[in-house]
């Protein structure tokens, strides 16, 4: 495999060692390779603000080299043409090298993305393999269906690969993220261009990496062109993908703007499929009958887990009045217990934002919700004095109409609010323009279910938060998207269905 050096770096962020970074140039067809224009982007360690490392950075013309090598691989490669059994085998090898790596890969998405490491290692990589493997069983389960179709014919349906899948990911969770969305396009045959958050491209180029090691590990690995990773920026290597005129799908997750220019970018050139997952303003509603402690508990992960940076945060806590005086102590207590620390730190609850835009954008929403009126109970300044960390933060007295309470903050800011009946929780709960995701406690069954049923949400956790399954359909009503990842319909957003009909005259069926 080619070389990658010229990049790497070791440095040292609090008491821990950064990994030496061996992978910083775009991989196309199964090589590492400097950009086109030789430029190259800095990416930043948030738990200091130092310098990681310099990444090679794709532009349009890289973009077309990708793309080009991707077709190639389609049109005339193995992968599309191999059988379902012998595709799953190469991507549980593929996660089998990920196991072996777990805490190299860790450490980079911790040096990265400011991401608790101890969690890294048993929560974020364990899920991006299990969800590699989930598709890889489901990679040989891709079949069409007979029909009876009228008249002296016979028919039946052919499920087939859509082609060159583009894959935009967010830097909130760099490996599952990676996994999530390409995990069902290659157990369909399709061959991808993945563009990583310029935040965080460290832990895809390495997947790379581990995706051309299964040649040597596995007599038919993954071929080259299929998996080809091109970090960049939005209005450049992001725009080029979503208007490639050879590119036949587009799986993004990220903003709601951005969305939207995806969309246009699509209408205005081949009418890709696309599939978007938005974000949210995710309500979590507490009744009178829940307890309190577990609800207190609860909150405090549906919001300050990842530092906030979750697009189904549960950033609005609705309280029902009975207990929400006694919730409120105690949730003030809970956030001030809540760690803030080196992400590297085994007893760290909560590490850095993950650059110095994010930092700034959560302080200005607190400053934002001080000045619309809400009531600051807890925190709300930044907790060190050098790096992105921000104290865990708490608002109540805020209204519907707020900013906090509407916009997507992606940070550790929670707006508390109180509510009387279950009727003015429904209603509060869907006031907004988002539908992601949504929590319910209580120990009454009626209302969980008729909760459940109202609230406009693609997940509802009842009694729990933050429950995922890669057998479990996930993606957005209204303005948090549309399309599905996770569980076997996923795939079906990376095929074509054709429907073959044969004239049989002699058939006495008709």
């Amino acid at each position: 495999m080619g070389s990658n050096e010229g990049g790497a770096c070791d440095g040292k962020a609090g008491s821990v060692v950064v990994p030496e970074i061996k992978f910083t140039k775009l991989f196309i067809n199964g090589e590492f390779v400097d950009a086109a224009s030789g430029k190259t982007f800095e990416t930043r360690d948030p738990r200091t603000g130092d310098v990681l490392a310099h990444v090679a950075e794709a532009d349009k013309a890289d973009v077309d080299i990708a793309v080009h090598a991707a077709r190639e691989a389609f049109e005339h490669g193995k992968w599309p043409r191999m059988s379902g059994y012998e595709r799953g085998r190469v991507m549980n090898k593929l996660a089998d090298l990920m196991e072996q790596h777990t805490e190299e890969l860790a450490l980079l998405d911790g040096a990265d993305a400011g991401k608790l490491l101890l969690l890294g290692k048993i929560i974020d990589i364990p899920a991006a393999v299990q969800m590699l493997r989930y598709y890889a069983g489901g990679a040989d389960k891709i079949h069409g269906e007979s029909l009876r179709v009228s008249g002296k014919y016979q028919g039946y349906t052919l499920k087939e690969p859509i082609g060159v899948v583009g894959v935009i990911i967010p830097w909130n969770f760099p490996s599952l993220m990676f996994f999530l969305k390409i995990s069902p396009a290659l157990a369909a045959g399709c061959t991808v261009v993945v563009k990583p958050a310029e935040q965080t491209p460290l832990s895809a180029l390495y997947y790379a990496h581990l995706a051309k090691l299964t040649e040597y590990v596995v007599q038919a690995g993954i071929p080259d062109g299929v998996i080809n990773v091109v970090p960049g920026f939005g209005p450049t290597a992001g725009a080029a993908i979503a208007s490639h005129m050879d590119v036949d799908s587009v799986a993004f997750t990220g903003s709601g703007e951005v969305g939207r220019l995806i969309m246009e970018a699509s209408a205005r050139s081949n009418l890709k499929t696309v599939s978007l997952e938005l974000g949210g303003k995710s309500p979590l509603i507490i009744f009178d009958d829940a307890d309190i402690d577990m609800a207190v508990e609860l909150s405090r992960l549906a919001i300050f887990f990842n530092k906030g940076e979750v697009c189904v945060a549960g950033s609005r806590v609705y309280v029902q009045e009975g207990i929400y005086d006694e919730f409120v102590k105690k949730a003030v207590v809970a956030a001030q217990n809540w760690k803030v620390g080196d992400p590297f730190d085994v007893t760290t609850n909560m590490g850095p934002q993950v650059d110095k835009e994010q930092f700034e954008r959560v302080l200005r929403y607190i400053d934002l919700g001080k000045s619309e009126g809400a009531t600051l109970l807890t925190g709300g300044k930044p907790a060190a004095d050098k790096g992105y960390y921000i104290e865990p933060t708490i608002f109540a007295d805020v209204k519907e109409d707020m900013q906090i309470a509407q916009d997507e903050i992606f940070g550790p800011v929670m707006s508390l609010m109180k509510f009387k009946t279950i009727d003015e929780a429904i209603e509060k709960a869907n006031c907004t323009k988002y539908g992601l995701a949504a929590g319910i406690i209580t120990k009454d069954l009626n209302i969980a279910n008729r909760v459940s049923r109202s609230v406009r949400a693609g997940t509802v956790w009842v009694n729990c938060y933050f429950a995922f399954d890669p057998e479990a359909p996930f993606g957005g009503y209204k303005m948090s998207g549309f399309g599905r990842d996770q569980g076997m319909m996923a795939i079906d957003k990376y095929m074509q269905v054709k429907s073959v009909i044969t004239a049989v005259p002699d058939s006495p069926w008709y």
